[in-house]
């Protein structure tokens, strides 16, 4: 049996303080959150007391002053409860290591400790109705004026978009200067100006609040610019490799879940006087299926391995991201087959976990980005 090596006595020890949790705060609201579009607030605050956000942060900071591997531990049982609303990963792995690593130590002071007690929400704002996986090409435009930035655009596809109380903005500081004219602003949600668009009705991801945003001469101060001007696009490029690796680690935890839920429903239910798992075919799917998903393990857990020791490249990341992707959700789709007509209701995990899953192939940048990131490093950059 695959036996994994990345996680001490202390990440499991954790893991089983994550795991009482979720079972207790999360999945008996999770279907209620479908519903509505978006968590509680109220998760959002016992999350923080319990120390499942931003984690990694620094003491001074109100983080747990932990590794990176804790914050995993969190993504992963969530993954595996098949819970993907709280956008706590994105708030405490992406949001808040860009205000860590660029952020002025006024904005550190301010909005950390708020966010590792999860009494401010964040977001990041990257993609526009007109600029997805090619961030260059994004319109929003923050124009100094004196003390100031003057801040016109929109976006699209946010998460946590609609519980949010900042976000980091990518945005045109000097549109002339095309990717070297770009900035990362944060902006509070409750800014003049700003506004929230209503909630997305996505495929999947239901209980996540994604939301449209929209800028009309917002108006905030130039101490809220996170690192240098024309600094934003590089910013970007430096976080992506872990943003890309959050989603293989989510890919991974789901697909294990996803392999436990439908060796149960094939060991149970029957069909032709046996049960489905007596077939062949069964089997052998079930076979492919379990050693992709040790594959997946390995490798994602290697390229953890990677990040911790700072060795995690753009190319390795986009294989990781790619190859997870993909797998999952053909994986997902030959299990929720095997559950016959069951495997398209709502009410079972393994149809959410399908519809979840697709994304992965989009968010992060799409397959056809991964590819071509990784084949140009093949090629040698032709």
């Amino acid at each position: 049996m695959f036996k994994r090596t990345i996680y001490s006595e202390e990440h499991e020890m954790f893991r089983d303080q994550v795991r009482r949790f979720v079972e207790a705060e999360i999945t008996p609201h999770h279907a209620a959150w479908e519903k509505e579009g978006r968590v509680s607030r109220e998760a959002w605050l016992k999350a923080g007391e319990n120390g499942l956000l931003c984690a990694a942060m620094p003491e001074e900071y109100g983080g747990a002053g932990a590794d990176f591997l804790f914050s995993m531990v969190v993504m992963e049982e969530l993954a595996k409860a098949g819970a993907m609303g709280p956008g706590f990963s994105l708030h405490s792995d992406i949001v808040a290591p860009y205000i860590l690593h660029y952020g002025s130590e006024e904005l550190k002071q301010e909005w950390l400790p708020k966010m590792a007690r999860g009494e401010a929400i964040g977001a990041i704002a990257m993609t526009e109705p007109a600029a997805g996986s090619d961030v260059q090409g994004i319109k929003t435009t923050a124009i100094r004026d004196g003390d100031e930035y003057v801040i016109n655009g929109q976006k699209v596809f946010i998460t946590n978009g609609g519980n949010c109380d900042i976000l980091i903005l990518a945005c045109k500081t000097d549109p002339s200067q095309g990717a070297k004219g770009t900035s990362l602003i944060l902006v509070p949600a409750d800014t003049p100006g700003f506004r929230k668009g209503k909630l997305l009705e996505k495929v999947g991801w239901k209980a996540q609040d994604t939301a449209e945003l929209f800028f009309d001469n917002v108006r905030v101060p130039v101490g809220n610019l996170i690192g240098a001007e024309g600094r934003g696009f590089y910013q970007l490029m430096e976080q992506l490799p872990q943003e890309r690796l959050l989603q293989c680690v989510r890919a991974s935890s789901a697909l294990e879940a996803a392999l436990e839920w439908t060796v149960t429903h094939v060991t149970e239910r029957k069909a032709f006087g046996k049960t489905i798992g007596d077939f062949q075919n069964t089997r052998f799917k079930l076979a492919e299926i379990k050693s992709q998903a040790v594959l997946m393990r390995v490798f994602t857990d290697r390229c953890l391995e990677m990040h911790v020791a700072g060795e995690l490249d753009a190319v390795d990341a986009a294989m990781a991201k790619m190859l997870t992707a993909e797998t999952l959700c053909k994986c997902l789709d030959d299990m929720l087959q095997m559950f016959g007509g069951y495997g398209y209701m709502w009410e079972y995990p393994i149809a959410r976990a399908w519809a979840d899953a697709r994304v992965g192939r989009i968010a992060g940048g799409t397959g056809e980005i991964m590819r071509e990131i990784i084949g140009r490093q093949v090629t040698g950059g032709r």
